[in-house]
């Protein structure tokens, strides 16, 4: 019988025990996927442009770009031959399509996720994985629920690097782990994220314009995505400025560097922190933004170790990437080289073949495009699950919160959400609960 690879999802899709990898593991591994790309800007066409050039390599078709903005759709139409339309749903609905890459603004990720993976599709979706907690849970429990599979998009996580660090942990070659720390800083003339502005582009050109663009759309606001207001070029082509699409530096550059320390230190699954606090501010780039230009926040977890880490976007002189155990420390950058504590020079040498400086062996990986393509084909483990993700998202976004309210954030576990609480040094030092009339 020739069954193809969508209609067979379609004919199973009422058999709950059959989840997205049996299928995939049923009718072969090696039939070539469609793919969709949903938001076409800078990462979208450069994912796009990237897997343009290996369609063969990867046994892949583009079939169809979405954007909301015609001139950045008709670009991406003609990197990839494929179909372009402005209605996302055209995509959701068309039972052609195996699978989306999700690359729109923050406020946007989850919702398109969510139809995409009731529709019957696998999802690749640019980091963050979300605009609110809310919507991470959501996202995570809708990937449980279908069984697809979803990629979250922080690449590092593919890094062969952190596999090698998560290795070494996992075998207690440097100790009970304490603190690590990790940045991403840059610096410009112009102002972090103040892209080129096209002057032609906004919602009163005619449709058929290139310099058309569906404000409303961009917006959400039918779905309480993001307030509506006017058209405001700055809020669309510099997006990343405002909180109300986004976390500003620490959902765009931090999420990069939790996620693969989560991955490392807690497992593929990542962990809740139970405390985040952040500190900075807008100290140099005070234009429009209601973003930070400086940004440092620093995460408790319940398996007792905190994760330190900086975005600075006025200087480029970053903190070096370390994870630091009671016997040593490892140099993420440098190999990963892991160095003994003298202290502990004994217990050391005994989990590092007798040296005091050991340089790890690197893993093979395919990079985190390749590895959603195996994970949907072959059931490979997925760089950025959805699992950690969403604990990934979790954590930045209760620091952001956390600067933004100047507050310390708590997580509550049992109820899976935040709470902003108040406490006295004294309190913190000692370890002790909080008086009765401290509240939340």
């Amino acid at each position: 019988m020739n069954l193809s690879r969508r209609t067979f999802v379609k004919a199973t899709a009422t058999l709950p025990f059959l989840s997205s990898l049996s299928y995939a593991n049923i009718i072969g591994a090696n039939e070539r996927l469609n793919v969709a790309f949903i938001g076409t800007g800078g990462m979208g066409t450069d994912h796009a442009t990237k897997l343009a050039k290996r369609v063969k390599e990867e046994n892949v078709s583009i079939t169809h770009v979405c954007d909301v903005y015609r001139k950045r759709l008709l670009h991406a139409a003609e990197i990839t031959g494929a179909v372009p339309t402005m209605e996302y749903r055209e995509i959701i609905d068309n039972d052609d399509v195996d699978a989306v890459v999700i690359s729109t603004p923050d406020h946007w990720h989850t919702k398109i996720a969510i139809e995409a993976m009731e529709a019957g599709k696998d999802v690749y979706c640019e980091k963050p994985l979300s605009h609110t907690i809310e919507q991470a849970l959501a996202c995570r429990d809708a990937v449980h629920r279908t069984g697809r599979v979803l990629q979250v998009g922080p690449q590092w996580t593919s890094n062969s690097r952190y596999w090698a660090a998560g290795d070494a942990i996992a075998a207690d070659r440097i100790g009970k782990i304490s603190w690590s720390q990790a940045s991403y800083c840059r610096n410009s003339r112009g102002g972090q994220f103040n892209w080129t502005i096209d002057q032609d582009a906004g919602p009163d050109q005619p449709k058929e314009n290139a310099g058309y663009v569906w404000w409303d759309r961009w917006l959400g606001y039918e779905w309480n995505l993001a307030p509506k207001i006017a058209w405001n070029p700055d809020h669309f082509f510099r997006f990343r400025k405002y909180l109300a699409y986004n976390g500003g530096l620490a959902t765009d550059l931090l999420y990069h560097r939790l996620a693969p320390f989560l991955r490392a230190i807690e497992g593929p699954n990542g962990a809740y922190p139970s405390r985040v606090v952040a500190s900075g501010g807008t100290f140099l780039e005070k234009d429009e933004r209601d973003i930070p230009d400086t940004f440092i926040m620093v995460a408790d977890y319940p398996a007792e170790h905190s994760i330190v880490l900086a975005s600075v976007m006025t200087n480029d002189e970053g903190l070096p990437t370390l994870i630091r155990g009671q016997h040593g420390t490892m140099f993420v950058d440098e190999g990963p080289k892991l160095v003994g504590q003298g202290t502990w020079e004994a217990e050391f040498k005994a989990k590092n073949q007798d040296k005091m400086e050991v340089i790890l062996e690197l893993p093979e990986r395919r990079d985190h495009m390749g590895n959603f393509f195996d994970a949907i084909r072959n059931g490979d483990e997925l760089a950025c699950n959805v699992d950690l993700g969403c604990a990934t998202m979790v954590g930045i976004k209760m620091a952001v919160d956390a600067l933004r309210y100047d507050k310390v954030m708590r997580w509550d576990a049992e109820n899976e959400k935040t709470v902003a609480s108040l406490e006295s040094p004294s309190h913190i030092l000692a370890g002790l609960p909080l008086p009765a009339f401290v509240t939340a």
